[in-house]
């Protein structure tokens, strides 16, 4: 009975691994494409290494934040939701250096446009959750 009940333990103890490995290889998964989101729509401002520094930060009117601090500026919490809704431009407070949401430098890729295509609306919300993943990945520590 007792080497039965180490083996069942082992078991378990070897399938809690695999998952859990699982999941970390599909947050690295959603991590990759916020990251490549981020290459491609942000980095032009924010730089590659989302520190501030990027190509454009020097003709901004406003220096360019760096998005390694957010988690910092609140205690060390990164605010998921609210920087998801900053991204979304629902956020009431507004990102002066954006400009408005018709600018250019939002483009339309993180804009929802009135539509009944539900699979639309489906893959921008996960381009944008994407990307606040990535962010929360980029905090120092």
């Amino acid at each position: 009975m007792n080497t039965r009940v180490h083996v069942i333990g082992a078991v378990s103890v070897s399938m809690l691994l695999s998952s859990a490995n699982a999941v970390t290889a599909q947050e690295q998964e959603v991590i990759n494409s916020g990251k490549h989101e981020f290459l491609r729509s942000c980095a032009t401002c924010h730089g590659v290494e989302a520190t501030g520094n990027g190509p454009a930060a020097p003709a901004l009117n406003v220096k360019s934040a760096d998005l390694t601090q957010l988690a910092k500026h609140h205690g060390g919490v990164f605010l998921f939701w609210r920087t998801y809704e900053k991204i979304l431009g629902r956020d009431e407070q507004a990102v002066p250096e954006h400009g408005t949401r018709e600018m250019p430098i939002w483009g339309e890729r993180f804009r929802f446009e009135p539509t009944t295509n539900e699979d639309q609306k489906t893959s921008m919300r996960g381009q944008i959750l994407s990307l606040v993943h990535y962010l929360q990945s980029t905090q120092a520590k």
